[in-house]
C-alpha cells in the first residue's frame, strides 16, 4: 500500500511541477534559438531606423565631447576616441554622422559592400598616416601618450615600418588611402584626377581674377575678364564631353538634362525632369539566407544536388541563383516549380533555366514588399543615355534592379500583349513619354489610335500629333493606309537622294528638309481586327516589313492575345514583343512563343523578347501617373500648337492583299486572275462561282470575290436567285460608262430602253452562235 523510497524517487520530476505552476523550464530562453528567425521578425526598415538613431547619437556626442560640451561622459568618450584614433579622433564623429546620412538616404545612393569596405580602408589608412607623420614609434614602449594615430595607428604601422621602413610604409599607406577613397565614393582614378585638375584650374582662375582687381587699366581688366570667361567656357565644354557613367544618377541630373537638350533643335525646350515623380521605398525580399537554405533542402529532398550562388534583389522579385551538380538535368529542376512554391510559401515563382550567359539556374521569388519603378529613374540612368539612338525607350528595371532601355530604331517595331489591368496602357504611356523627352515636333510625329476612347485623351493637345487621337476604327484603317502611302513616298525620296535610310538622308539635308520619324501607337488591335481584319493585317505587315528604313515604326498593343488577333504574319514581322500577365500558357505562347507570362505578378511585371535576345527578359515596368502625363503635355503645348494633317484619316482607297494602296480603277480590282476570269466569262457566256473554281483552280471564296469584281465592273449582272447571271458585255467589247470606267449599265446612268436594246442584241447574237 505504501510506496517504497525507490518508487518515490520515480515521482513527478521537478520540471513537471514547475510546469504545473506555470513557470517556464530553466533551459528555455526568452530569445529563440534561431537568431535569424528573431532578425526576420524585425523589418529591414525598423533595423535601419535603429542603426540610424544609434549612429546619430554617437556622432553628436563625439562632436560635443570635442568641445567639452558633453559632461563627464563626454570626457570619457573623448578619451576613448583619442586613445584609439590619436590625432585623427576629431574626424571620427563627422565620419559617423556621414555614415548615418548615407543610411538615411540609402534609396538615393545605393551603397554596396565595397563602399563600406572602402570607408574602412579610408579610416584605417588615415590614422596610419597620422602615425607615420606625427609619431614614428617602432615599439609599444616608445608610444608617447596619444600622439600620432593612437593605438589603431600604431597597430597598423608597426609591422609596416619593421619590414618596409618609413618611406615604403608611407607609399603603401597613401596608396591604400587613395584606394579607400575611390571605393567609398565609387569613382574612377581618371575622374578623380580630372576633378583635382579642375579644382586647381578654378583656384588659379580665382587667384588671377583677384590679382586683376588691383590693375587700374580698364582695358587690361577687360582682357583679363575675357580670358577668364574663355577659360571657364572651355572648362564647361570639357565637363560636358566627359563621361559620367560611374557617378551616382542624381549627382548628374543637370548634366543629363543638358545632354538631352542637345538632341532637339535649339528652338524647342524638352520637358524638365522635375515634372516626373521620384521613386520611394525599397523592395523587401524577406530572409534571404533562410530562403536559400529552403531551396537547397527542397531540391536535395528530391535527389538534386545544387550549390547556391549569388542573390539578386529586384523591385518585384528576388532571383536566387544556383549551380546544379554534374549530371543533373535542367528538366529535373523545372518540374519542381510547384514544390518549390509550396516550400517557400510564395506564389507564383518562375524558374529561368539556364540564365543567359551563365551556367546557373535562376529561381525568381516574389518580394514581400515591392518597390515602385518610376520613369525618372530610367530616363536619368547611364543605361538610357548609353544608347546613341534618337528613339530610346525606357522600359523599367530587371530582376537585379538595373535600369533597362531599348532602341526603337533597332527593334524596329513593338508588339505588346497581356490581360486587362496588367500594365499595357501604362507601358504605352512610358513609350510615348520616353520619346517626348528626346525629340521635338520637327523630329518626331505620332499617330495615336485609341479605340477604347479613354486611354489617350490626355494627348490631344500634343504638338507632335499628325492627327487628333483616332478613336473610330474606320479612320484608323485610313490612317494605316496613309502610313503605307507615306512609306512609299519616302522610299521614292530616298531613292532620288541616293540614301539608304532616313538617318543618312537627314544628315545630308538642311533642318527644314529633314523627314521626321513617325511612330504609330495602337492601344487595342483586337477592335480593329474585328472591323477590318484583312486591311489592318495587310497594312501592319507591310509597314513591319519595309518601314524601318523610312523612319516609320509601329507600337501595337492588345488585351486579347489570340491567334485571330496576333496572326502568324504579324508575329513573323514584329520580332520585339512584350508579354504582361496572361491567363494561360497558350496566350503566353501566342505572344512570346513560350511559357512564362502566366507566372507574372501583374502591375507592370513583363517579359521582353527581341531579335537580339534569345530568351525572354523579366522587367518591372516603369510607372507613369496621369498627373505626370498632363503636366508634360501642358508644358509642351505651351510652346507650340499641334498642326494636324487632314489627309491622314481621309479615305485612301482600298488596300490590296500584299499591302499596296490601290486608287482609282486599281482600287476596285485586287486579283491577278481578274483578266482571265473576265475572258472566261465572256467566252463561255456563263458566270458562276463553280465555273471559275473549275477553270481557274481556285477556292470558292476567291471565285465569289472575282464574281463580285466582275459585277462591279459591269461585266456580269447581279445574282437573281437560282437564275444564272446575265453577261452584260460582248466579247472583247466593254460597255463604257459616261465616267469612262467599266461599270455596270444599271449604275452608269443608261436609260431603261438602252438596257433593253442591249439585252435584245445579246440574245440575237447568242441565238446565232456568235456570242
Amino acid at each position: 500500500m505504501f510506496h517504497s523510497p525507490k518508487n518515490k524517487k520515480r515521482g513527478r520530476p521537478k520540471g513537471a511541477k514547475n510546469k504545473r505552476r506555470g513557470r517556464p523550464p530553466k533551459e528555455q530562453s526568452f530569445f529563440p534559438e534561431d537568431h535569424e528567425e528573431l532578425l526576420a521578425r524585425v523589418s529591414p526598415r525598423m533595423r535601419r531606423a535603429v542603426f540610424l538613431v544609434l549612429f546619430f547619437i554617437a556622432g553628436a556626442l563625439g562632436i560635443l565631447s570635442i568641445f567639452g560640451g558633453a559632461g563627464i561622459l563626454g570626457r570619457y568618450y573623448k578619451l576613448v576616441l583619442v586613445n584609439i584614433f590619436g590625432w585623427a579622433y576629431f574626424c571620427v564623429p563627422f565620419f559617423i554622422l556621414a555614415l548615418a546620412y548615407f543610411i538615411l538616404r540609402s534609396e538615393r545612393y545605393h551603397l554596396r559592400k565595397w563602399n563600406y569596405f572602402g570607408a574602412f580602408l579610408l579610416v584605417l589608412n588615415l590614422v596610419a598616416l597620422f602615425q607615420l607623420v606625427l609619431a614614428r614609434e617602432t615599439s609599444f614602449a616608445e608610444m608617447k601618450g596619444v600622439a600620432g594615430g593612437g593605438y589603431l595607428g600604431f597597430a597598423a604601422t608597426f609591422f609596416l615600418q619593421k619590414f618596409l621602413g618609413f618611406w615604403g610604409s608611407l607609399v603603401l599607406v597613401i596608396g591604400f588611402f587613395v584606394l579607400g577613397f575611390l571605393l567609398t565614393f565609387n569613382i574612377s582614378l581618371k575622374k578623380a584626377a580630372e576633378s583635382a585638375k579642375d579644382g586647381l584650374t578654378d583656384l588659379g582662375a580665382k587667384l588671377k581674377s583677384r590679382d586683376s582687381i588691383e590693375i587700374k587699366d580698364l582695358d587690361g581688366e577687360k582682357n583679363l575678364a575675357a580670358n577668364a570667361a574663355l577659360a571657364q567656357a572651355i572648362k564647361r565644354e570639357k565637363k560636358r564631353d566627359r563621361p559620367w557613367i560611374n557617378l551616382p544618377v542624381d549627382l548628374n541630373l543637370k548634366n543629363q538634362e543638358k545632354k538631352t537638350a542637345e538632341v532637339a533643335d535649339a528652338s524647342w525646350s524638352l520637358p524638365p525632369s522635375t515634372l516626373l515623380k521620384e521613386a520611394r521605398g525599397k523592395p523587401v525580399s524577406g530572409n534571404i539566407r533562410l530562403r536559400s537554405q529552403i531551396i537547397q533542402k527542397t531540391l536535395s529532398d528530391f535527389g538534386i544536388s545544387v550549390e547556391m550562388a549569388e542573390v539578386h534583389i529586384g523591385p518585384t522579385v528576388t532571383q536566387y541563383t544556383l549551380k546544379p551538380a554534374t549530371g543533373v538535368k535542367l528538366r529535373q529542376i523545372t518540374t519542381l516549380q510547384n514544390d518549390l512554391s509550396l516550400a517557400l510559401a510564395a506564389h507564383p515563382i518562375r524558374i529561368e533555366a539556364p540564365i543567359p550567359g551563365k551556367s546557373l539556374v535562376g529561381i525568381e521569388v516574389p518580394n514581400q514588399e515591392v518597390a515602385l519603378v518610376r520613369l525618372k529613374d530610367i530616363l536619368m540612368s547611364s543605361q538610357f543615355y548609353g544608347l546613341t539612338s534618337a528613339l530610346k525607350i525606357a522600359l523599367g528595371k530587371d530582376v537585379a534592379g538595373n535600369p533597362v532601355a531599348v532602341d526603337l530604331e533597332r527593334m524596329p517595331h513593338l508588339l505588346i500583349g497581356g490581360a486587362t489591368g496588367s500594365g499595357k496602357s501604362v507601358c504605352l504611356n512610358t513609350v510615348i513619354l520616353s520619346l517626348l523627352y528626346q525629340c521635338s515636333p520637327r523630329e518626331l510625329k505620332f499617330i495615336l489610335v485609341d479605340p477604347k476612347r479613354v486611354e489617350m485623351t490626355s494627348y490631344n493637345n500634343l504638338p507632335h500629333l499628325l492627327t487628333p487621337v483616332v478613336t473610330d476604327p474606320k479612320k484608323t484603317v485610313n490612317a494605316l493606309k496613309w502610313a503605307v502611302k507615306e512609306m512609299d513616298r519616302r522610299f521614292q525620296v530616298l531613292s532620288e537622294a541616293g540614301k539608304r535610310n532616313i538617318a543618312g538622308f537627314n544628315a545630308a539635308c538642311i533642318p527644314e528638309d529633314r523627314l521626321p520619324y513617325i511612330v504609330v501607337v495602337i492601344d487595342e488591335l483586337a477592335d480593329l481586327m474585328a472591323v477590318a481584319a484583312n486591311e489592318v493585317e495587310a497594312a501592319i505587315v507591310r509597314l513591319a516589313q519595309m518601314a524601318r528604313a523610312t523612319g516609320i515604326h509601329l507600337v501595337v498593343a492588345t488585351q486579347r492575345p489570340s491567334v485571330d488577333v496576333i496572326t502568324g504574319l504579324i508575329k513573323a514581322n514584329i520580332t520585339s514583343r512584350i508579354a504582361f500577365n496572361v491567363a494561360s500558357q497558350i496566350d503566353s505562347r501566342t505572344i512570346i512563343d513560350g511559357a512564362g507570362a502566366d507566372k507574372l505578378l501583374g502591375n507592370g511585371d513583363m517579359l521582353f523578347i527581341s531579335s537580339t535576345e534569345g530568351k525572354p527578359k523579366r522587367i518591372q515596368g516603369a510607372l507613369v501617373s496621369d498627373s505626370e502625363i498632363e503636366a508634360i503635355v501642358k508644358f509642351l503645348g505651351k510652346q507650340e500648337a499641334p498642326e494636324f494633317n487632314a489627309e491622314v484619316t481621309e479615305k485612301q482607297g482600298r488596300l490590296s492583299t500584299n499591302g499596296l494602296v490601290l486608287t482609282g480603277d486599281e482600287a476596285e480590282i485586287d486579283d491577278e486572275l481578274f483578266g482571265e476570269a473576265k475572258e472566261l466569262v465572256i467566252q463561255s457566256g456563263k458566270a458562276s462561282a463553280s465555273l471559275l473554281q473549275r477553270r481557274l483552280k481556285v477556292g470558292y471564296a476567291r471565285a465569289a470575290r472575282l464574281l463580285d469584281y466582275l459585277e462591279e465592273q459591269g461585266i456580269v449582272g447581279p445574282a437573281d436567285g437560282a437564275k444564272p447571271r446575265d453577261i452584260l458585255t460582248k466579247s472583247g467589247v466593254e460597255i463604257i460608262s459616261p465616267n469612262g470606267g467599266s461599270e455596270a449599265p444599271a449604275s452608269s446612268g443608261l436609260a431603261e430602253e438602252d438596257l433593253e436594246r442591249i439585252r435584245t442584241f445579246e440574245d440575237q447574237e447568242r441565238n446565232n452562235g456568235n456570242y
